[in-house]
């Protein structure tokens, strides 16, 4: 795909935001005028919004856009919506909406998304994508491809974490994996980080921002609000201009690379000495594999199943403990312990299979 930038800016982060939910002009406007003080690069508001259960706040619908529209003509920037159906955006067009952008619970949804896709055939307009609540690389690809495959060159995508099941400092786990992979399959796509709906709370803002660009995400998408605490929808996540202005000016924005020498020739001996260590791993990897083969034929000519539960349970408690020691997280230990695990029940049950 030959995609081209919404924002092109250079060395300095994208910055997209304003209120979850437009709620009133007043409420719109007045935020709006003290983001434009702040130099942001485009006000979002949500006009129409999906909730989980019915008769939560579902948006002011179109009235809202008429409020976005005041907010160009007030302070000169350029405005945001999501929209999630063809009449949502045949009523952001006819509003001057100037980019548009999915949302997760639309992205999800290969049907939905055609559906938009349909509606923009032969429209010049910047569309952001955001990633699917689940963690699926393909589907997130497959959003982008249909809006391209609709004509539309200038496309982001925005990173928003994904929905989980059970106790977590974030709202939507970020799996960062997901969106460095999006950004080496597709180097040109701007990567904007949605901190407020990774983290749900306002205290944990600054450090996912941080960190998003710090893995060289372009800009941050943050939710703010006047008066966060009475906000009709995710008031817990939203902030004041006065503190994201503090948020914006915390950040510490490093360069990509470096002529100094010294530094240069450091860092190619240190990527020498990991690349070894990486060799390494891929033979003892290789080594306890042929091991398992081994296992795996001695199961089979004594009849006994694959998996032995009380094994695993003690090779896992084991080596996490181990690793915590070393200053290996829980969670990377788990993660890396269980495809290995996997490896290894893969190739026994092809040993097992085998006539």
């Amino acid at each position: 795909m030959n995609t081209f930038p919404i924002f092109n800016k250079k060395n300095t982060p994208i910055l997209i935001a304003g209120p979850c939910s437009a709620e009133s002009e007043e409420q719109v406007l007045k935020t709006a005028h003290a983001l434009a003080k702040q130099n942001i690069d485009l006000f979002r508001a949500g006009i129409w919004k999906p909730r989980t259960r019915p008769g939560s706040f579902e948006g002011v619908g179109k009235i809202g856009l008429k409020w976005l529209q005041k907010v160009k003509q007030e302070t000169g920037l350029k405005v945001t919506t999501e929209v999630a159906n063809t009449i949502h955006i045949h009523e952001a067009l006819s509003h001057e909406i100037d980019v548009l952008w999915i949302g997760a619970r639309t992205t999800v949804n290969p049907f939905s998304v055609q559906e938009i896709a349909d509606a923009l055939q032969g429209i010049d307009i910047p569309v952001m994508i955001k990633n699917p609540i689940n963690p699926d690389l393909k589907l997130w690809v497959g959003a982008i491809e249909r809006i391209y495959n609709a004509g539309i060159k200038k496309i982001a995508v925005i990173h928003r974490g994904f929905s989980h099941h059970g106790e977590s400092n974030f709202r939507n786990i970020p799996r960062w994996q997901i969106p460095i992979e999006l950004k080496r399959l597709f180097p040109q796509l701007e990567i904007i980080c949605d901190n407020s709906h990774i983290c749900g709370r306002r205290d944990t803002l600054q450090k996912v921002a941080q960190k998003a660009i710090d893995l060289n995400f372009d800009g941050l998408m943050t939710e703010i609000h006047p008066n966060p605490d009475e906000a009709w929808s995710d008031a817990a996540q939203q902030i004041t201009p006065k503190i994201y202005k503090e948020l914006i000016n915390g950040l510490i924005v490093r360069s990509l690379a470096s002529d100094n020498p010294k530094f240069i020739e450091t860092l190619e001996h240190l990527r020498l000495e990991i690349n070894e260590i990486d060799n390494e791993l891929i033979h003892i990897l290789g080594r306890r594999m042929k091991i398992a083969d081994k296992i795996g034929q001695y199961k089979k000519e004594n009849n006994i199943a694959i998996l032995q539960t009380s094994r695993w349970n003690e090779i896992l408690d084991k080596q996490i403990k181990k690793g915590n020691k070393i200053g290996l997280s829980k969670n990377f230990m788990s993660i890396l312990l269980r495809a290995i695990h996997q490896e290894s029940i893969n190739h026994q049950a092809e040993i097992m299979n085998k006539k």
